[in-house]
């Protein structure tokens, strides 16, 4: 099997993320995509992150009636600050048989050289990057195949500011997220 696997904050899954996940499951020929969100990402500034259960939450109501999409718990169970080889690591004890493919936006790329134990990293998936608004794919390393991906510029800060600002940001994710949103006095 082919299993794509998607992480990040998801603070909160909007509709970027979807299409990201779907075209990269045709384009990849992938069997399903699980969504990862971390428990805390050690490369942000956790001050303006939903507690872990909510962006859990709101990730399965996202992905609901999508048979090839689930949303994994992997790293929230683990607490602390959450490592793609941690958690990778683990995909391989689940799935010892199947080829996983790491999806990252091609705005992580500036990040990589800070990845805890990228070499490990490397030989344990297929590493793929996918385009994203603002962020060119240049000076790719080989070790990482990239997918041109529809361009839609939206952004988790996008949809935590208009919260705030009390502007309208239905529609950059889906209904559900919304309402779960709205109910919970998300990002206020």
């Amino acid at each position: 099997m082919k299993i794509g696997i998607l992480g990040g904050t998801f603070n909160p899954i909007h509709i970027g993320h979807l299409i990201l996940a779907e075209e990269a499951r045709e384009k990849l020929g992938l069997d399903k995509v699980i969504f990862v969100p971390a428990y805390l990402p050690p490369h942000k500034d956790n001050s303006d992150i939903a507690q872990a259960s909510s962006r859990f939450e709101m990730a399965n109501l996202a992905i609901n009636g999508n048979e090839y999409f689930s949303v994994s718990d992997i790293e929230i169970k683990r607490n602390g600050r959450s490592y793609t080889i941690d958690t990778l690591r683990e995909f391989k004890k689940a799935y010892p048989q199947d080829d996983l493919f790491f999806i990252i936006g091609s705005d992580l790329l500036t990040y990589l050289d800070e990845w805890k134990d990228l070499k490990e990293i490397i030989k344990m998936v297929k590493f793929v990057a996918a385009t994203r608004p603002g962020y060119p794919l240049e000076s790719i390393p080989s070790y990482i195949q990239t997918i041109p991906i529809r361009a839609v510029d939206i952004s988790g800060f996008e949809i935590r500011r208009c919260v705030k600002e009390d502007k309208s940001f239905r529609y950059l994710v889906p209904e559900t997220v919304f309402k779960y949103i709205i109910r919970k006095g998300l990002y206020r």
